[in-house]
Formats: structure tokens, C-alpha cells, sequence
């Protein structure tokens, strides 16, 4: 899946857990991208499967959508705290750049970011 995609499935994640219903212009809001673009983007992910559109224009997450949109959250998390640890980073360029770094990031990488976090959090 392409950064984008994952950048939606992800704030569609985020504006659930404050929101009661999600829409386009909500996601559009989020990031700052028109309405158009949004559109398109929620079809693609439709298509995939991993978004689906109630009645009223509702955006909830199937299944695969929520599992890729935790993995996504989860990694942003981790990357932020790591960089806050240790680098010394704010907390909002922290999370800036970890929504960078969360997309091209390897496994192995991520594991080993994940276990120093973790340690260190105890």
C-alpha cells in the first residue's frame, strides 16, 4: 500500500476515537487535502476492501482496513517515543518526522526501536 493510503487509514483511526461518525470532509480537514482527492482516495480503499461508506457517507474501517491502520498507529507511536528518548526530540517534531519515518521503516528496524522503548519504559 502506498504512504497515502496508509496516511488515511490511519486518520480515519485517529478522528474514530473522537468521532462518532467519520466523513470525507472530516479526513479532508485532517490533512489538509481537498475534497476530490479524498474521494478518490476512500474509492481506491474501497475497492481494496479495506474501507467501506454507510448511509449518510459514514467512513468505518473493515476488518484489514483496522488491522492496517493499528499497524500504522502503532509504528508512529513507537518512532515518536524513540525519537523523544533518544534524541531529545519535542513531541511534535517527534511525531512530525515519524509520520515520515513510519512508511519506509524496516521490520527488523522497527522491532528493535519497539524492544528499546519498551525497556526503557519500565
Amino acid at each position: 500500500m502506498r504512504e497515502s493510503g496508509e496516511n488515511y487509514l490511519e486518520t480515519i483511526l485517529l478522528l474514530r476515537q473522537t468521532n462518532p461518525v467519520v466523513r470525507s470532509i472530516d479526513v479532508a480537514n485532517a490533512l489538509g487535502y481537498s475534497k476530490p482527492s479524498i474521494s478518490r482516495a476512500m474509492n481506491i480503499l474501497k475497492a481494496a476492501g479495506h474501507v467501506s461508506m454507510e448511509a449518510g457517507g459514514d467512513l468505518r474501517l473493515t476488518a484489514s482496513g483496522q488491522a492496517l491502520a493499528e499497524q500504522i498507529y502503532e509504528r508512529h507511536r513507537i518512532i515518536s517515543r524513540f525519537l523523544m528518548q533518544t534524541l531529545s526530540l519535542p513531541e511534535e517534531e517527534a511525531s512530525q518526522d515519524a509520520c515520515r519515518i513510519e512508511h519506509v521503516i524496516s521490520q527488523q528496524t522497527f522491532d528493535e526501536m519497539k524492544r528499546f522503548v519498551g525497556k526503557n519504559e519500565k
